[in-house]
């Protein structure tokens, strides 16, 4: 539907939507973001990227790419504790998938920097961020893929002033986030979400916050025979 048509959709089941849950829906809307997404390639243990997934959601980062090209993302539910159904969640499962991730990203307008422990890499502070960001993390024991590494525009660490030398993964990926996002709310002015953009998950939370949903929708296409 356009633009139109969703505001018509929203106040038609708005008033089945309590007003703590639309209050709370504004105020998270006004600190969500897609200057910067998470790209997560062939994680292979469910409660890592379940809690990456999390982390994503209540830092305020709205999407999150699940390169599947070799292993399976199962949903960890007890780890997500909900948060999975407050993000986009964009899957690639084919043959080629890292391949299509990255050039679905770049046609987004990101610049894709790759995430690891070495020295030589750029701290999160040396990162530039006023270009959209996709951080991309690796398997939780071999890393980024070989492909991943010829293919990023740059490469991110965490320094590290202890002798162990690397986060877990689901660690690691909330510090770059919540760094690197508190850099572009500093320093950004247009790093949210825009009208359109908040329009459309307003409505998408708004009818996962329904019992009924479905039949509200049904209803409203019934009497707007127009509208589809």
């Amino acid at each position: 539907m356009d633009q139109e048509n969703n505001k018509r959709l929203l106040d038609f089941i708005s008033p089945f939507v309590t007003i703590h849950k639309r209050e709370r829906i504004e105020e998270v809307l006004t600190q969500r973001t897609r200057h910067l997404t998470v790209v997560l390639e062939d994680i292979y243990q469910s409660q890592n990227a379940s809690a990456v997934i999390r982390s994503c959601e209540c830092i305020g980062i709205q999407d999150v790419h699940v390169i599947e090209q070799k292993n399976f993302y199962k949903v960890n539910r007890d780890v997500l504790r909900g948060a999975g159904k407050w993000i986009s969640l964009h899957r690639y499962k084919t043959a080629g998938s890292a391949q299509d991730c990255f050039s679905t990203l770049r046609e987004m307008g990101y610049k894709i920097i790759g995430a690891a422990p070495e020295t030589i890499y750029s701290t999160i502070q040396e990162i530039d961020i006023n270009h959209k960001l996709a951080i991309v993390f690796g398997t939780e024991l071999e890393g980024l893929s070989d492909y991943a590494l010829k293919n990023v525009d740059g490469m991110v660490r965490i320094p590290m002033s202890g002798f162990t030398e690397s986060f877990n993964l689901s660690v690691s990926a909330a510090l770059v986030t919540f760094n690197l996002l508190t850099k572009v709310k500093t320093e950004l002015q247009n790093w949210e979400l825009t009208e359109r953009e908040k329009l459309e998950l307003r409505l998408e939370w708004y009818k996962k916050s329904i019992k009924n949903a479905v039949k509200l929708e049904t209803e409203f296409f019934r009497l707007y025979p127009g509208i589809s």
